[in-house]
């Protein structure tokens, strides 16, 4: 059994290179838990002398270290690419469902495309490279965690920049997710474009609202 405690490792991207593999890409989403703003998914494929430099599951690291590895993953992955959900394909489709679909579309926006996936969580994409659903893959693999980190760099970017827009619910601090003043702000101003309808805080301030 893989230990997550002792951090990410490239054993197993290692282990598929020496089976045959090409190009094995990471993928992870950031964004599931917040009441607002898109989920966003990364797809990364390392290289294989890969120097992993404090490359972890994004959750372990600062938000400095994180937009420092960041920087260093773009440099160095043979490929890197980002994919997203927007709040109503969230409500639309579920947060489950729209997180497979983000992660999808980070996938798709790879060159060279990848021969292999390793896919953080315990579900598959629907797509027909091969892959494996890794459980806490973004502790366990390098390629992984590389996502992670990309993933949530780019969803705070992209709160901040709704911060910008909806400054009363302050996504600057809160990202989106239901700390109490962002609940608070709910229930004094009603949601946002940016809020997903769907989730049970949003839903019943749309229902005490009157609305849809």
């Amino acid at each position: 059994m893989v230990d997550a405690a002792a951090g990410p490792t490239f054993d197993k991207e290692a282990g598929l290179y020496r089976r045959g593999s090409r190009l094995v890409a990471g993928v992870d989403e950031a964004g599931r838990g917040p009441l607002a703003g898109p989920v966003m998914a990364a797809a990364v494929i390392l290289p294989r002398e890969w120097d992993s430099t404090g490359v972890n599951d994004s959750k372990r690291l600062t938000a400095g270290r994180r937009e420092e590895l960041a920087q260093h993953i773009k440099s160095r992955a043979v490929a890197w690419a980002l994919g997203r959900a927007e709040p109503p394909e969230i409500d639309r489709l579920n947060i489950h469902r729209a997180s497979l679909l983000a992660m999808r579309r980070a996938v798709q926006g790879l060159t060279p495309p990848p021969d292999y996936l390793l896919v953080d969580g315990r579900f598959c994409l629907e797509m027909d490279t091969s892959q494996e659903a890794v459980v806490k893959g973004d502790a366990t693999c390098l390629s992984v965690a590389a996502a992670s980190i990309l993933a949530k760099v780019e969803r705070d970017a992209i709160m901040l920049a709704l911060h910008h827009d909806y400054p009363a619910y302050n996504f600057a601090a809160n990202k989106g997710y239901p700390t109490a003043e962002h609940r608070h702000a709910l229930q004094r101003l009603g949601p946002c474009p940016a809020h997903r309808r769907s989730y049970g805080p949003v839903a019943q301030r749309v229902l005490e609202l009157g609305g849809d």
